[in-house]
């Protein structure tokens, strides 16, 4: 994997992205720091962050690891009128910065990524993060985002998909990319693999994660009350079903104690408890799991999105979604054979660290920018050189 040395083609560039909150952020954050370090110099245009106090801070922390500066402006979620001051300022932005790439990530920030008026030689790279990717196509929201995916792939030189999982999805939804794609699995630092050691107090199993129904937060309390023991489980986290599964909590069987704790850093949320419980009925490529599993918590999970990938050889003990019998048989197991969970987490911390870490991901993302830029760059020169016996490439517009 390259580095920015002086003969490397990349020297600048620009992300895009919406709202700066989530596992999209912080692959963001990421990136942007890894290639800093790497002598890339970065730089992120975004929304306002969420008053939620941490979003805020992690936003300002980042802004001292961006070359090429901290970009925030208005941006709305659907697409709008707004969009067209969105494109207007980032085209200023990319007048004044030059980046060698454009990176959009999500439906909105790989809008304005490849919308956006640029050099001929300025390379555009679109992640989709799931995003416009979630979308039934016969919904009306799908039949709107794939289409105007379908109609953008003519403008995005290169592809990133974070799992197998997302490029299937891509191609059933949006068809066969026009540029170049590559999967490049999201990684975790090295901080992330110090072990965690819980409180005293721990409970049995931890969720984490946004409080919506297809995380499977519903399925987590019904197979609890399945359950044929006293359990207790914390939840960590915050959105629009809170007051939902809290009525479903109160509702549970006697023996099930479940507390809301909200929102909080994921390293002081794995204190928490002795097992982290991931029921989602949908993901992409959830960077819970692979905190967790760096972390070395034993680990419940779905067979969802991209966590497949993640367990690799292990994937066959991960459960169907919305099966509360089958999460509470899983659980159940946990608890009475503590041994195996553990022997299981450890195995799996070995798979992350040798395969899902930010170094991993920064490297082949950097490589994959600079093979687009210089194919790019070659394909311009053809184009431009003159004919005969110049010593420079010739366009004959045949065989190419």
């Amino acid at each position: 994997m390259g580095t920015a040395d002086g003969d490397f083609p990349v020297r600048r560039v620009l992300h895009v992205m919406r709202l700066p909150m989530g596992g999209l952020f912080r692959h963001v954050r990421d990136l942007v720091q890894g290639q800093q370090e790497t002598g890339i110099a970065a730089g992120l245009i975004c929304a306002s962050p969420p008053d939620d106090g941490i979003s805020a801070a992690r936003l300002s922390e980042l802004e001292h690891h961006c070359g090429l500066g901290l970009h925030v402006m208005q941006m709305a979620r659907l697409p709008g009128f707004g969009d067209l001051a969105n494109l207007r300022e980032a085209a200023a932005l990319v007048a004044r910065l030059k980046p060698d790439v454009i990176h959009g990530h999500g439906a909105k920030g790989g809008l304005i990524a490849r919308l956006t008026p640029a050099p001929r030689e300025t390379v555009r790279v679109y992640t989709p993060h799931g995003g416009s990717l979630h979308y039934d196509s016969a919904s009306l929201e799908g039949l709107i985002y794939h289409g105007a995916e379908r109609l953008m792939r003519s403008r995005t030189d290169g592809l990133i998909f974070e799992s197998a999982f997302s490029r299937d999805a891509y191609l059933a939804k949006v068809g066969t990319p026009r540029g170049e794609a590559a999967i490049i699995h999201n990684g975790v630092s090295k901080p992330e693999f110090e072990p965690v050691a819980t409180y005293a107090s721990a409970a049995d199993f931890l969720f984490i994660g946004e409080l919506r129904m297809l995380k499977g937060v519903s399925t987590l309390i019904e197979a609890a009350s399945l359950m044929g023991r006293p359990v207790h489980i914390r939840i960590v986290g915050a959105g629009p079903d809170r007051a939902r599964f809290e009525e479903m909590a109160r509702e549970a069987a006697s023996h099930v104690r479940i507390e809301f704790l909200g929102a909080m850093a994921a390293r002081d949320a794995f204190r928490l408890a002795r097992a982290v419980v991931m029921p989602s009925w949908n993901e992409s490529f959830p960077y819970v799991v692979l905190e967790a599993a760096a972390a070395g918590l034993p680990l419940i999970a779905t067979r969802v999105g991209g966590i497949p990938e993640i367990f690799g050889p292990a994937a066959a003990r991960l459960i169907p979604p919305a099966d509360a019998p089958a999460l509470a048989a899983a659980m159940t197991s946990a608890l009475a054979d503590p041994a195996a969970m553990t022997a299981e987490a450890l195995t799996l911390r070995n798979r992350i660290a040798a395969q899902f870490t930010v170094e991993r991901m920064v490297g082949f993302i950097d490589d994959f920018y600079a093979g687009l830029v210089e194919r790019k760059r070659a394909r311009l020169a053809m184009h431009s050189a003159p004919r005969g016996g110049s010593g420079k490439a010739e366009w004959t517009g045949a065989g190419r």
